[in-house]
């Protein structure tokens, strides 16, 4: 019988780690069945893919595509540069448990508006993700914030008991229907007011089911090294793996503490499981914060709800023809959007190329003029800092992409090229691989992504997105234990 899809003579970066290989792999349904010389094997799709990499389909571990996988479910931003698997409700934010009927709290409305927050538990919510088909699979982390929007009258202070309680209700309940973990965003004004004992709480029911917890730091400025302690507590008193959010040495005061940070890391790693995300930029986006509104770094305002009329311009600019200072003119805007120049190269540069570090785009794809990490990330790190800059080879970056992604998130069968493995894969010519997305001009596809397949189906085809979706919602099927993975370096 032939088989369903024939990829011949790939250079095959199998996610591990390991160097390339020539291969042929054969796909039956939505899983590798055959790799190696198969000359004499046939099959209904045959791809040549002689002189092109192939590797494992790119897991997006840090995104913001909560309510998009539904609304948009052709998925481009992230299907274009290689995507096949986004984590969504990060930052403390999720689009479930969660029914808003007023206005929606920063920084979830990253996510949407009120009416994009219709799924009170996370059964309806990975529902509508299977009625919607998306054209990449999805796994889910609840959003702490958005747990404390549905429990609380108002964020500015800590829950009581009794909040905490049916926060963990149903906290536990998402994640018995299928969700990864949780996330938190204890930087925003929303859940800064959270202490220690409120995360201890929901963290024991992430860590007893076997869950991953993901965290925005407190503090990614000058309380930085305080900020990480608190996580590895909260994630050792809890028994959950911890995955630091976008780690940063954010504001120019706090530039040069990347080796410092990073030390940290690696300590707490030698007793727990513990890792990092990454963007490769040096500048973060969100909503408008007035807590990082400053002269010493470019601030540009990408949408403004009081005054859409003001974006996409810097604030500095704003507030002259205001004639205001930048903190007024911030507040006047508010809510708004903004992308904070806020980090030094040298500091991610560090970051990315650790070894306990994976990448993720960190994308806002509700914003009307995004950060280019959304349309650029995967193949920013692949042609820029490995093609061009060597900053780590290449299979490195591919494993903090795939193997290394799946493994802290417990996506079974996903993140590799071998025999049983679901068939999420990506073909790219690594001389034609350039992100062409900017900060002037962010929405623009990659060049020389060739292929993407996911879960068996030919998706993505030389810049074209095809009809058949084939994403699915993935469920955490192992249990994660929050020991060591490795020896830190």
């Amino acid at each position: 019988m032939p088989h369903d899809l024939l990829i011949r003579r790939a250079s095959v970066i199998d996610g591990s780690g390991r160097e390339p290989f020539i291969a042929d792999i054969a796909i039956d349904d939505d899983r590798i069945v055959a790799i190696g010389d198969l000359d004499d094997e046939e099959a209904g799709t045959i791809i040549d893919a002689e002189g092109l990499i192939l590797a494992p389909g790119f897991i997006d571990v840090h995104t913001h595509d909560d309510t998009n996988v539904i609304r948009t479910p052709q998925m481009l931003p992230k299907l274009s540069q290689g995507v096949t698997t986004v984590v969504v409700g990060n930052c403390g934010i999720s689009a479930s448990p969660v029914r808003l009927s007023g206005e929606v709290p920063d920084p979830m409305n990253l996510l949407g508006r009120a009416e994009d927050f219709r799924y009170p538990t996370f059964a309806a919510y990975a529902e509508a993700i299977e009625q919607a088909q998306p054209s990449v699979n999805v796994a889910a982390l609840i959003g702490h914030t958005s747990l404390r929007s549905q429990v609380m009258d108002r964020f500015d202070r800590a829950a009581s008991d009794d909040e905490i309680a049916a926060m963990r209700k149903q906290l536990e309940t998402a994640l018995a229907e299928g969700a990864v973990g949780m996330s938190s965003g204890l930087a925003y004004r929303n859940a800064y007011h959270a202490p220690i004992a409120e995360m201890n709480a929901l963290v024991e029911a992430v860590g007893r089911a076997g869950g991953v917890y993901t965290t925005h730091l407190r503090d990614e400025f000058a309380g930085l090294p305080e900020a990480m302690d608190e996580a590895f507590a909260t994630a050792r008193h809890g028994q959950a793996p911890l995955v630091i959010s976008h780690l940063k040495c954010a504001g120019a005061g706090n530039w040069g503490n990347a080796p410092r940070a990073l030390a940290k890391l690696d300590d707490a790693a030698l007793s727990h499981g513990v890792h990092c995300d990454c963007y490769p930029y040096t500048a973060g986006s969100s909503t408008l914060d007035l807590g990082q509104v400053t002269d010493e770094i470019d601030i540009f305002i990408t949408w403004s709800d009081p005054h859409p009329e003001m974006a996409r311009q810097p604030l500095k600019a704003i507030a002259e023809q205001w004639e205001l200072s930048l903190m007024d003119a911030a507040r006047r805007l508010q809510p708004a959007g903004a992308v904070y120049h806020n980090m030094s190269e040298a500091d991610m540069r560090q970051v990315l190329s650790h070894p306990l570090s994976m990448v993720g785009s960190d994308g806002l794809p509700n914003d009307p003029h995004p950060h280019p990490r959304l349309w650029g990330a995967f193949p920013r790190v692949l042609a820029h800092y490995s093609r061009d800059l060597k900053l780590l080879p290449l299979t490195e970056a591919v494993r903090k992409m795939t193997g290394l992604s799946a493994a802290n998130f417990g996506l079974t069968d996903r993140g590799e090229i071998r025999v049983g493995a679901f068939a999420d894969l990506v073909l790219f010519d690594l001389d034609a691989l350039e992100d062409t997305a900017t900060y002037t001009a962010p929405i623009a596809k990659a060049s020389g992504i060739e292929l993407v397949v996911v879960n068996g189906v030919v998706s993505y085809r030389q810049g074209e997105a095809s009809e058949h979706r084939a994403g699915r919602l993935l469920r955490r099927q192992v249990r994660l234990s929050a020991r060591p993975s490795r020896t830190a370096s």
